[in-house]
């Protein structure tokens, strides 16, 4: 089970340090890749859980709660065991000792095997990541399936790198008169303590597998708390690494599932003396109470931003618009990377079609969008539905924020006549009005705001980043000057920049083992996937010595 791994985990050591395209998971759904009938195959395994207790052996209460809703409009009916928590960190903390004591290459090699049992299990992921998420199909598959394996693949290297920067043993040599003096050292990685990973309803695992993963391989077992609207995409990767670690002769109660119905459960979990990390993505509010409050834990969150969009001039504008409509459409703006604030200059740009006035460039994004999403058979394979009431509350109260210049339309789904779809809507809002677009409004909302110049756009950049915070920055420009300063900008405020996007790569997606997600660097998230300081806090290094 192991050996087959150690060319895989080296390949992805490689990656994680060149930062070049490496991907370990393919992400077409062809069955030219994953065989034919594996999609079939997939969907009837998650139509097998729809209406049934979820198939997991774990402590619980003898009750069995869920109330999962597809934003397609279909019943779930899956239930899931209403867990003891207390006995769920019990069994954790016995599960422990034994999984330190196999060693970073071990752990590393099994995890490495969690993931690639998933990825087996991607169709059946798809759809249940589609009905809990509103992601379409393709989208559910990628960001849900290949893209999330390759988050959780990166987090296993990163560990191990980190765990294996040193040698495990060494030989002390220390002159002196006559006889050296001889020490043998040996250096355990000793793991920090059970971990709690708080998922999101939009990216269950894109978002909980680099948590999930990066505690699992360095020692630390692992208790996973969905988000109540999204369960069964990590009860299934729960049962899957249970399975795996049960059939590798440690205790499966290394991974276990929390599944709340909204009665405080992750609070309690945070907040408990032995619960020593916690991963969450989600909302500012509750981000902000897990900093203030999970005192005896390391946490690490990503929470909400305000990504914005400086436009100076382009050497493509019907490439710059496109990538932007593109990247405002997608999975209907649900996307904690997705662009916000749009700051153009109030004279307007220079382009490869002329000069093109602030109305010019404000008309050309409305028109990309609306040519985009004309058909919408098709746009809704590009849209998803709304996740929840709350996106589609903030949608409907848009147009009151300033004047609109796209209005959000509302589309058919072919397939699902109950899903709520809807297309962006577009506000224009003064500079003056950052009480506005100086928060998160997510979902497909978005702002184009005139400003005085490009160095006011990157000066309103720098404010609003450093204030509410980003993950994500683009600038348009063909001046290498301004370019490098907004890459100053960017550097000011802690977030990461995409310049000149026209073509296949959007400013809201982000490639494992190449680019790094978040900063750390500003307020939207307290680390970065992956970077050496998400895995190092995971673990203690221990020594023992005796004279050789």
């Amino acid at each position: 089970m192991f050996e087959q791994h150690r060319e895989t985990l080296e390949k992805a050591l490689s990656a994680i340090a060149g930062r070049g395209y490496w991907s370990a998971y393919p992400e077409s759904p062809s069955p030219r890749v994953y065989g034919e009938g594996a999609a079939e195959r997939g969907k009837e395994a998650f139509e097998s859980y729809l209406g049934k207790p979820f198939p997991l052996e774990q402590p619980g209460t003898g009750s069995w709660i869920g109330g999962e809703r597809s934003p397609y409009g279909i019943e779930l009916g899956v239930t899931y065991p209403q867990p003891l928590a207390e006995d769920l960190i019990s069994a954790a903390k016995a599960a422990m000792p034994a999984w330190r004591d196999a060693g970073p290459e071990a752990r590393a090699l099994a995890c490495v095997e969690i993931v690639n049992r998933i990825n087996r299990r991607s169709f059946e992921l798809a759809c249940a990541v589609q009905h809990t998420t509103g992601q379409a199909f393709v989208m559910a598959f990628q960001a849900g399936g290949p893209h999330a394996q390759d988050r959780a693949l990166e987090a296993i290297a990163c560990g191990y790198a980190a765990m294996t920067a040193s040698a495990a043993t060494a030989r002390w040599e220390k002159p002196a008169k006559g006889e050296p003096l001889v020490m043998d050292k040996r250096f355990t990685v000793v793991p920090r303590g059970v971990a709690l990973v708080i998922g999101c309803n939009t990216f269950p695992t894109w978002n909980a597998y680099p948590g999930l993963f990066a505690s699992l391989v360095t020692g630390n077992p692992v208790i996973v708390k969905p988000h109540p609207r999204a369960v069964l995409p990590l009860a299934i990767t729960v049962r899957i690494a249970r399975e795996v670690l049960a059939e590798a002769g440690f205790d499966p109660a290394l991974v276990s599932l929390a599944v709340e119905e909204g009665q405080g459960l992750a609070k309690d979990l945070a907040t408990h003396p032995a619960i020593r990390i916690v991963d969450f993505t989600g909302s500012t509010e509750f981000g902000d109470w897990l900093e203030q409050n999970a005192t005896q834990a390391l946490v690490h969150t990503e929470k909400a931003g305000v990504n914005t969009i400086v436009v100076d001039s382009t050497g493509s504008w019907r490439g710059m618009l496109g990538n932007l409509a593109f990247s405002l459409s997608l999975y209907s703006g649900q996307m904690c990377t997705a662009p916000q604030n749009i700051l153009v200059p109030a004279g307007g740009i220079e382009t490869d079609e002329g000069h093109k006035s602030f109305d010019e460039v404000v008309a050309g994004l409305a028109a990309a969008v609306g040519k985009l999403l004309g058909d919408d058979a098709r746009a809704v394979e590009l849209t998803g539905a709304i996740v929840s009431s709350d996106v589609l509350a903030r949608v409907e109260a848009a147009p009151a924020l300033g004047e609109v210049v796209l209005e959000s339309r509302a589309l058919k789904h072919p397939s699902f006549p109950d899903a709520v779809v809807r297309t962006p809507v577009i506000v224009r809002v003064d500079a003056a009005k950052d009480g506005v677009y100086g928060e998160e409004h997510f979902g497909p909302i978005s702002f184009v705001i005139p400003t005085g110049s490009t160095e006011e756009s990157l000066d309103v950049l720098r404010r609003t980043i450093r204030a509410r915070g980003a993950l994500t920055a683009a600038v348009y420009s063909t001046s290498d000057a301004v370019l490098g300063q907004a890459e100053r900008a960017a550097v000011d405020a802690g977030v990461n920049l995409s310049c000149n996007l026209t073509g296949g790569v959007f400013v809201n997606q982000s490639a494992a083992f190449s680019d790094y997600h978040g900063t750390g660097a500003n307020p939207a998230a307290t680390a970065s996937l992956t970077d050496p300081g998400y895995v190092a806090g995971r673990f203690h290094m221990v020594q023992s010595r005796r004279p050789g």
